[in-house]
């Protein structure tokens, strides 16, 4: 079976920057196993699969050792695929996802913004003494549905951090989220998911469904600039709307492939 295969750098405007992602658009679903082999081929931190569905494009994502619940800048890029190379001429695309439900991705030029559920967040103890996985113990934790929240003071903390991934990768969790206020935009941040087989990912869209409610709250503003400090790095335009997020980007094609399987 040959299939075709997309690379995007998402979350950017030049190439070699923001986060890779592979696309894989199906007429029907292969073996989950054998999407699993094909991201872990890959060694992205996201493969993902579509198949149409009426007006609708299912998705699923997969890293290269996990399927995961969500992906924003793999969703992104879909939407860029389909926008730029399969046709689609609709001013938003609706995906769906049997882990996350219905999301959104509406186009506006060269931009393309997601429209996700928020992620519920709550505050929690945490024992520094017992965790090692991260040089600067934070300020404040909370936890989402998959993943903790570390804020530190300063971008500078963010930026300087040295983590331990096997000790990261001990919490269970899909991994860390680690923020603080930015020096030239709202806030930065920080991914590191070890227990998904991504040490450090470039820019997480999905860790912005933590991070826009709690930084909007703390600001006291609903439009937000971000940036994620990750050696790639990418920038992000956020927006809270209630229990819904728009997280904007730019997508770049890096290269067009077939692949037999």
């Amino acid at each position: 079976m040959k299939l075709t295969l997309f690379q995007i750098d998402a979350f950017t405007n030049q190439l070699f920057s923001g986060n890779p992602a592979a696309i894989c658009p199906l007429e029907e679903w292969l073996e989950e196993d054998k999407m699993q082999k094909i991201a872990a081929e890959n060694n992205l931190a996201e493969t993902a699969f579509l198949v149409k569905n009426g007006e609708q494009y299912d998705i699923r994502w997969f890293t290269p050792t996990v399927e995961v619940d969500l992906c924003g800048h793999a969703t992104l890029a879909a939407a860029f695929v389909l926008y730029h190379h399969l046709g689609e001429e609709s001013n938003e695309i609706v995906f769906y996802s049997h882990r996350s439900g219905q999301l959104r991705v509406a186009k506006d030029g060269s931009l393309l913004t997601l429209n996700f559920p928020v992620d519920q967040i709550h505050e929690i103890d945490f024992n520094w003494e017992q965790f090692k996985g991260l040089s600067i113990p934070a300020k404040e934790v909370l936890k989402g549905k998959t993943d903790y929240l570390f804020v530190y003071e300063n971008e500078s903390q963010v930026a300087n951090m040295k983590p331990d991934f096997f000790e990261i990768a001990k919490l269970k969790a899909r991994g860390i989220i680690i923020t603080a206020p930015g020096d030239e935009v709202d806030f930065v941040s920080r991914f590191f998911g070890p227990q998904s087989g991504i040490d450090e990912d470039p820019v997480t869209g999905s860790a912005h469904t933590t991070l826009i409610p709690y930084w909007s709250k703390k600001k006291n503003k609903s439009q937000l600039e971000a940036k994620q400090l990750s050696p790639r790095g990418g920038e992000l335009s956020c927006e809270l709307v209630g229990d819904r997020v728009k997280i904007s980007g730019e997508c770049v094609l890096y290269m067009i492939g077939e692949i037999y399987v």
